[in-house]
């Protein structure tokens, strides 16, 4: 059964050896000692932490997770959260992944944690979705959620855990490793585009017959190139009116709506990479007339806009 562990403390030097040893690089600075007051829950399984505590006091707190991913909210009426790439929404979750994140409050907050050992973490995301080149790298996971939705399901997730693992009682370890994939499920889902898509694959290479497969993997490897449906009809052996009605009933969506998908997620892999030089220009060579509305179906993809993930935001 996991460790839980509760205390309360107005020792400062407490505080920080508690948290390292969750998350070895924390620290605090510039901690008002007058008002200080620490109350902490933790619960550690294997490869993985739920942390929720709360301080009193103005403060000033650091993080570097190496061979770790953490999602964290700090829940409080004057925070802030940064990192070397700019501010974040301190009302929101966020992530500390790649680099430093730095996160000050005043007087008083609640922090909500989910702490995973990124290998591990990597592991079981390739496992659920079957790629084995997933990252869970920057911009691979974000450091900020993919919308407010996404973010208000990560802190509905994070209570139920919580609630669950601090509860007093036994469980048992398979409760336990249900709990931790669903933290890690909610927190992808949540701070990575990447990773619904990539389950979305998954599902449609299992689910597909025959037919709809073929024309899949057609697309998957001519996606870059000026191919027609009619194209992709012929290579899978079928009418492209009954292309159209298999892909309808086996994916609910057009074979028109995957290829824009797919062209969608080659021009996100080559400004990720940084190897073209305008939006103009990869929106054409991926097959999109209009860069306007290249910008309106990568910003519906990935809750940005191209020049952002050109300019490395």
């Amino acid at each position: 059964m996991g460790e839980v562990l509760t205390l309360s403390s107005r020792d400062i030097g407490v505080v920080e050896d508690t948290w390292r040893q969750f998350v070895p690089s924390a620290a605090l600075q510039r901690v008002d000692p007058r008002t200080f007051a620490f109350s902490w829950s933790s619960a550690a399984l294997p490869h993985f932490s739920t942390v929720r505590y709360e301080l009193s006091a103005s403060v000033q707190s650091a993080i570097d997770p190496e061979g770790q991913l953490m999602a964290c909210r700090v829940a409080s009426r004057g925070s802030w959260v940064g990192t070397p790439r700019g501010e974040l929404n301190a009302g929101l979750p966020w992530v500390a992944l790649d680099g430093p994140t730095s996160a000050r409050w005043r007087d008083r907050a609640e922090v909500r944690a989910f702490v995973f050992d990124r290998e591990w973490a990597e592991t079981e995301v390739r496992r659920l979705t079957g790629e084995d080149r997933f990252s869970l790298r920057h911009p691979g996971v974000g450091s900020s959620p993919v919308n407010r939705d996404f973010a208000a399901h990560w802190e509905r997730v994070f209570l139920h855990i919580a609630g669950s693992l601090f509860a007093p009682g036994p469980r048992s370890h398979l409760i336990e490793a249900e709990l931790r994939r669903h933290a890690l499920h909610a927190t992808l889902a949540a701070f990575s585009p990447e990773f619904g898509l990539a389950l979305q694959r998954s599902v449609q290479r299992r689910a597909a017959p025959r037919s709809v497969q073929r024309a899949i993997a057609y697309l998957e490897e001519h996606a870059h190139e000026a191919i027609t449906i009619d194209d992709v009809a012929e290579a899978a052996g079928i009418s492209t009116r009954g292309l159209q009605y298999a892909f309808r009933r086996a994916l609910d969506m057009t074979p028109t709506d995957y290829l824009r998908r797919r062209r969608l997620e080659g021009a996100h892999a080559e400004m990720q990479a940084g190897t073209a030089s305008s939006v103009g220009e990869i929106a054409l060579r991926w097959g999109f007339a209009s860069a306007s509305r290249f910008a309106k179906h990568y910003r519906d993809a990935y809750g940005r806009t191209p020049r952002q993930t050109l300019r490395g935001g």
